[in-house]
C-alpha cells in the first residue's frame, strides 16, 4: 500500500519534470471527520461503542498517529493548489499526535457527555487485542514548511475536531446504517438525498 502511493508521487513528479506538468503532490497524516467510512478508527470506535460492542484497540495501544481534521485538510490543498509551487511536495499534518488509546478514550469521554449509556461509561468496552504484524508504531509528518510556504495552519484543535466528528456520527445514524448495511456497493457517498 505505501509503495503504491510512493509509485504515484514519483510517476506525477515524472510528469513533471519531463513534460511540464504544473504537478504539486501533498502527503498528509491520518484524516478524520463526518462521513468517514467506518472501518477507520475513530468512526467504528464512535459506532462500537453506540452499539455497546467491543472497542478493541492494537497492542498497548502506544501506536501514536497525528491526526488531521478534513476540513483543515480540504484548506491545506487549497492553499497548495493556489499557493504552491509546481515540483514541489507538501506535508500536511493536524499537529496533534495521540496515542491510539488516548484517542479512543477520549471517543468514550465524548460519548459519555453527549449520550451517556445506561451500562456506564463507554471505556468499560475498550479491550487490548494483539498487535497486527508490521504495524508502525508511529505516523507523523512535519507540516512546518507547508505552513510556512502556504501560509496554512490546521484551524481546529484535535479536541474541536473530535468532538465535532462525534456529533456528526450521533447525528447522522442514517447514513451509517447504509454504509454498514452491507449493501455499499461503491457508489459516491455523503451526496445529498431527496
Amino acid at each position: 500500500y505505501a509503495a503504491t502511493k510512493a509509485a504515484s508521487d514519483h510517476v506525477a513528479r515524472a510528469w513533471h519534470e519531463t513534460y511540464g506538468v504544473p504537478v504539486i503532490v501533498t502527503n498528509c497524516s491520518n484524516n478524520y471527520g463526518p462521513y468517514q467510512f467506518p472501518e477507520k478508527l475513530i468512526p467504528l470506535a464512535i459506532l462500537s461503542a453506540l452499539r455497546g460492542a467491543e472497542l478493541p484497540v492494537y497492542g498497548d495501544g502506544r501506536n501514536v498517529r497525528d491526526w488531521l481534521f478534513v476540513e483543515d485538510h480540504v484548506d491545506a490543498l487549497l492553499a497548495a493548489l493556489h499557493g504552491g509551487v509546481p515540483g514541489s511536495t507538501y506535508l500536511i499534518g493536524g499537529g496533534a499526535e495521540r496515542r491510539n488509546i488516548e484517542v479512543v478514550q477520549a471517543i468514550c469521554r465524548i460519548l459519555d457527555e453527549e449520550t451517556p449509556s445506561p451500562d456506564g461509561t463507554y471505556a468499560r468496552l475498550i479491550r487490548f487485542v494483539p498487535d497486527r504484524p508490521g504495524h508502525d508504531f508511529r505516523y507523523a509528518v512535519d507540516a512546518s514548511r507547508t505552513m510556512e510556504e502556504l501560509s496554512w495552519a490546521p484551524r481546529h484543535s484535535f479536541e474541536e475536531g473530535l468532538r465535532a466528528t462525534v456529533r456528526w456520527y450521533l447525528a447522522n445514524g442514517e447514513w451509517c446504517s447504509r454504509v454498514q448495511s452491507g449493501n455499499y456497493r461503491g457508489e459516491r457517498l455523503g451526496l445529498a438525498h431527496d
